[in-house]
């Protein structure tokens, strides 16, 4: 354990702590299909400078990706998951440049505005019954999101409202979302290899925190299904407006 310490370059403690939080935020992942990079990166932000955490957090979400895949795929609305995952996979390395290109203090900022933002679109009312997906809003969806990959690794903030405020079934919203974050996180993995923000450190750190990241996903996903579905819905908002709250008191320390 000493020596994977002095690899991570992180206290026994703070390295307890971004275990702690990765196994908490994958539990929201099993349980809700989303929410482990909007909340996971902003904690992680208390450890280490927002970049790194921004790519460590899509490396997570890669090496979770695979897990209960076969099922996802099944589950999923590939008529818009699909063209969502696609699209956020090409615009994924926009928003990994506009990383680079400003300070931490701005990265702090506009990550909060985003986690914020997410809660806010989740508090709009649902679509009528039969409302489908216009090709526009698939695609807003779909760049909105890769941009956000690349930027905060937070894929979620549009994609999220975008099935939650959909008529269907929460297995399907679940596994859709769970699609297109996986697709977003081979793409924000390459681009930050290609940008060299992903170092050795950050992969060796992933790996270390594998553990707890299935663990949480398992416990999540175990108790998905027995929940109803309002009270799901409301622990999704809740879970958008606990990271935003936790963004920006961040910011504001």
């Amino acid at each position: 354990m000493g020596a994977l310490i002095q690899l991570v370059d992180m206290t026994p403690l703070a390295f307890a702590a971004a275990a702690a939080m990765t196994f908490g935020a994958a539990f929201v992942r099993g349980l809700t299909g989303f929410g482990m990079a909007i909340i996971l990166v902003p904690l992680l932000g208390m450890l280490m400078p927002p970049g790194e955490a921004v790519v460590l957090g899509i490396i997570l979400q890669l090496l979770i990706g695979p897990v209960g895949f076969r099922r996802i795929a099944n589950d999923a609305d590939r008529r818009t998951a699909v063209p969502i995952a696609l699209l956020a996979m090409l615009a994924t390395p926009l928003g990994m440049m506009a990383l680079k290109a400003v300070t931490p203090d701005v990265a702090r900022l506009l990550i909060a505005v985003i986690a914020i933002g997410a809660f806010l679109l989740i508090l709009m009312p649902q679509h009528p019954d039969g409302h489908r997906p216009s090709r526009t809003a698939i695609g807003a969806t779909g760049i909105a999101s890769g941009i956000l990959t690349g930027f905060a690794a937070m894929p979620g903030p549009p994609v999220v409202p975008f099935y939650l405020r959909q008529r269907i079934e929460p297995a399907t919203a679940r596994a859709s979302m769970m699609l297109v974050f996986f697709a977003t996180a081979i793409a924000g993995t390459l681009a930050s290899l290609w940008l060299g923000l992903a170092t050795m450190k950050l992969f060796i750190l992933s790996l270390a925190l594998f553990v707890p990241m299935v663990l949480g996903d398992y416990v999540g996903t175990r108790l998905f299904g027995r929940v109803p579905v309002p009270v799901w819905r409301t622990i999704v908002a809740v879970v958008l407006g606990a990271a935003g709250i936790s963004a920006l008191v961040r910011l504001l320390n």
